[in-house]
């Protein structure tokens, strides 16, 4: 009987393999010719034996004497290892770059990254001799030879060439593994891979006819948090590389020191200690040092591989993991402070004990920099995650913590009575031998790594296979689990964790007429406001001064006007100034009529269901939309993003990581909702989805409750590929107004475009006033942010429905508060905007709020005056390419 494996048509399918993988190769010419160049430059060299002496590889003393270095060090390894590796990285690397941007661009790349990586190495070396010059001196001797280079120099141009999103994602683990590399390894070859890549990331750009742009700064929440993830990572994994590297000479590569226990014995030093009778202990614990395996080399990293854990927490925004981050940091800060006053007395180390302190001080030795080196990197990062606290707020469901601290100190009791009595039973196989009160005294040390503290000698070391194994295995074991442990509490969901309030707020809201908005009340940052019946509340946040609400009062409808007067009063016992932002027209008149001002700052675009068929003229764009989608087999499926596969969740994150990547300020907050308010099992996601499971385009719904039921949907997220259906937010909407509909729903609201002059539908009886000053500065501001977020275009969008328009208000009291007010809003928006961005836009709107007024009535540009059934502008076509998200 004929086997699967055996059948004709495996062999085929291996045989088709095979001949593709080889059309790949062949259809990189300049990949390959450089593969050949490298082994018959090698094979040759090696014909010559000892006797060729023309100098091949590039040191940081090459140049411009062995000027031909600049190319040579490309084609030459020092041994099969380095043939074979850099065969690998041309096969691999070489031929998916080449066959993505093409031959004549890739050998141009390649040779830029080659020779401007050497040539910049080596004028580096030059320059910072006079500067560093240990460190320079150390590595001036050291050699660099293969391919390397090219392939980061082609690699990195081929970015140019990448969507937004993978051009990022590829150039921030590239230079973060080079530069970690080049900081803490610290060899020439090191610094022209580094400088190779630089220049790949300059000529690809003009390679491909454009060019190079500076690059924006980060516009994500989700962003920041990996990318001061993958710095806590860097600085943890770096000091481990200077560690285990025999030649470590990197700027950074004293934090070994601090960061690790790994620290090579002397043998001079052994043999002296263990001539000496009365040194047996020390004798023994260098031994011990000396023989320590993979466990041994565990314990040693262990403030590494706790920042390795927490950096996937700082990378899910988790709270727990930016305060555990900030603990180690401040505890290797106070912890330099004592190593650096060390290593600056005048006392000679003379122990095994103190042989670190010896270590650090011949590698600091000349080089008062590296001194300031070890404090100030925890120090700077304590700094970046201090500022940048908000960034975290995600906590663990309610007891995660104390249930952790539990297990944890259940854990260390046990294994502290193990090693007890194990210890008692096998004492006479320690160096000396321990009795039970320093066995007792011990444990605590058996939890730290060995010798970690430099001028402490361990009180007894272990002789044979079995106590050594009970001496460093009750630490493995303890930390192994802990670090297990905290990785599963990062990966808990968190939707279910909010703060008591917050669950008061939410049970308000599912109780009562909460608005269509009302949801939008327990996204982060709100600070919560209790009427005295406990029946509704205020969700507000105090920017200078400003209590600025989200959406009116939510509760019983009959006590929306009393809470509104209550949270008043409460906000001038503060002595804050209150401000209500979107907010309906029924309490725009009772505020009115208690002399208050307002303004019209949104329309919200509601559909009503019960009345709603996509029939007609005006809905052909809709109808299109739907069967190009049906055409493409594209189909529209409900879930929500904790209970979506993880490749349905890592596509949604690219998704929007690509709408924001472009922006020139951060993602905006408040009454728009992004990948974090996203994650709630109360929210609803609509996605466009075909046949090969990618991800089109993605839709939030957020709940409407009336009395315990929900009767309508509220759209917040919306966001699309751009290499995928175009209209897919047309289908999208379309579908959910579909499904809800048969659902019994009454109603969805595609939300209001905040900062965005809404359509006067009532123009033709009711002429647009006259603008205010806050007019003014609501829609220079809406001016200002248009041509990165879209928010006029995404209100013309809306009017493919064909909705009922809502006007929404802002309410304030006193108009001498405007300019503190549009602070507040700003701050609302933009909460992570830099200093410059922000005196920017004041600037601005000072300047808006100071021209006067033309006597001639102002009236909203053509193209956002729309009334209920107008269709796109002529001239100025909708297109939901630029949608982010609708609030």
């Amino acid at each position: 009987m004929t086997t699967h494996l055996d059948s004709p048509d495996a062999a085929q399918i291996g045989h088709r393999l095979w001949r593709r993988v080889l059309g790949n190769v062949a259809a990189a010419p300049v990949s390959l010719g450089c593969m050949l160049v490298l082994w018959v430059s090698g094979a040759a060299i090696a014909g010559f034996a000892d006797g060729f002496r023309v100098p091949l590889a590039a040191t940081g003393r090459s140049f411009p004497e062995h000027w031909w270095v600049l190319f040579s060090s490309a084609f030459w390894a020092r041994n099969l290892a380095g043939y074979v590796l850099g065969t690998a990285l041309l096969l691999t690397v070489g031929v998916l770059v080449e066959r993505r941007i093409g031959s004549r661009r890739f050998a141009a790349a390649a040779v830029a990254g080659q020779v401007l990586g050497v040539a910049a190495a080596t004028g580096f070396v030059a320059v910072a001799a006079g500067v560093m010059g240990d460190w320079t001196q150390q590595m001036s001797g050291h050699l660099f030879m293969g391919p390397t280079a090219l392939v980061c120099g082609a690699l990195l141009a081929s970015t140019a060439s990448m969507t937004t999103l993978w051009r990022r994602r590829v150039r921030l683990v590239v230079f973060a593994l080079l530069g970690l590399l080049a900081l803490y390894n610290g060899g020439f070859a090191d610094l022209v891979r580094l400088f190779a890549a630089i220049a790949g990331a300059l000529v690809g750009p003009l390679l491909s006819g454009r060019k190079p742009r500076t690059p924006h700064p980060v516009s994500s929440r989700h962003e920041g948090r990996v990318l001061i993830a993958l710095l806590v990572a860097v600085t943890a994994i770096g000091p481990v590389i200077a560690g285990l590297a025999p030649h470590a000479v990197g700027p950074l590569s004293v934090l070994r020191f601090l960061f690790t226990n790994i620290q090579p014995v002397d043998p001079q030093t052994l043999q002296t200690l263990c001539v000496d009778p009365a040194q047996a202990k020390d004798c023994a614990a260098a031994q011990l040092q000396l023989r320590a395996g993979a466990g041994g080399t565990f314990m040693a990293v262990l403030p590494s591989f706790l920042l390795l854990l927490l950096a996937d927490g700082l990378r899910r925004g988790r709270r727990f993991a930016w305060a555990g981050t900030l603990l180690i940091q401040g505890a290797l800060s106070a912890m330099a402070l004592v190593t650096i006053i060390g290593v600056l007395q005048p006392t000679a180390p003379d122990t095994a004990a103190t042989e670190g302190l010896a270590a650090m001080d011949a590698a600091v030795s000349g080089h008062p920099l590296t001194l300031a080196l070890p404090l100030l990197v925890p120090v700077l990062i304590s700094v970046l995650l201090l500022s940048r606290r908000g960034l975290f707020p995600v906590q663990a469901p309610h007891g995660t913590y104390r249930h952790l601290a539990a297990l944890l100190t259940a854990l260390a009791f046990v294994l502290g009575l193990v090693y007890l009595g194990a210890g008692v039973l096998m004492a006479g196989d320690f160096t000396p031998a321990p009795g039970l009160g320093e066995l007792l005294a011990d444990i605590p040390d058996r939890f730290l790594p060995l010798g970690y503290m430099f001028d402490l000698s361990p009180a007894f070391v272990p002789q044979s296979t079995a106590t050594t194994v009970l001496y460093e295995g009750i630490g493995i074991t303890f930390w192994a689990i802990t670090g297990v442990a905290l990785l599963r509490t990062f990966l808990r969901p968190a939707h279910d964790r909010h703060s008591l309030d917050e669950v008061r707020a939410r049970a308000i809201i599912t109780t009562h007429d909460g608005g269509s908005l009302a949801w939008m009340t327990t996204w982060p940052g709100n600070s919560y406001w209790f009427a005295p019946s406990g029946q509704s509340f205020v969700a507000y946040r105090v920017i200078g001064g400003i209590a600025l609400t989200l959406g009116p009062p939510v509760g019983p409808g009959e006590a929306q006007e009393e809470a509104f007067d209550e949270f008043t009063a409460h906000c001038a016992l503060n002595g804050w100034s209150p401000c209500f932002y979107s907010v309906p027209q029924e309490l725009k008149k009772h505020a009115t009529a208690s002399g208050w001002a307002s303004v019209q700052v949104a329309q919200e675009t509601i559909l009503d269901l019960k009345s709603l068929t996509f029939k007609g003229k005006k809905f052909q764009d809709i109808r299109t939309a739907t069967n190009n989608a049906a055409k493409a087999g594209v189909r529209a499926e409900w879930t929500s993003y904790p209970a979506a596969t993880l490749p349905v969740q890592t596509q949604i994150q690219e998704i929007s990581e690509e709408w924001v990547a472009d922006k020139k300020i951060p993602e905006m907050g408040f009454t728009l909702g992004s990948l974090d308010e996203l994650n709630d099992p109360e929210v609803r996601c609509l996605i466009a989805i075909d046949n090969d499971k990618k991800v089109h385009a993605v839709t939030s719904w957020l709940p409407v409750y009336r009395d315990g039921t929900v009767i309508g949907w509220t759209l917040d997220f919306i966001r699309r590929r751009t290499t995928g259906l175009r209209a897919s937010a047309e289908f999208l909407i379309a579908s959910a107004a579909t499904s809800l509909k048969e659902e019994g729903c009454e109603f969805i609201s595609l939300s209001g475009a905040p900062l965005a002059q809404p359509p006067h539908s009532d123009r033709t009886t009711d002429p647009p006033p006259v603008p205010t000053g806050m007019d003014r500065l609501l829609d220079q501001l809406g001016t200002t942010l248009e041509p990165i977020y879209g928010f006029r275009s995404l209100l013309g969008f809306k009017a493919k429905f064909q909705p009922r328009y809502v006007p929404l208000y802002m309410l304030y009291p006193d108009p001498a508060a405007l300019p503190a007010i549009g602070n507040a809003v700003a701050r609302a928006y933009l909460p992570e905007m830099r200093f410059g961005q922000g005196m920017s836009l004041a600037r601005t709107l000072l300047r808006t709020l100071l021209t006067k007024t033309p006597k001639s009535r102002r009236t909203p540009p053509p193209a956002l005056i729309l009334p209920k059934t107008a269709p796109p502008v002529p001239g100025n076509p909708i297109s939901s390419d630029t949608l982010g998200g609708p609030a």
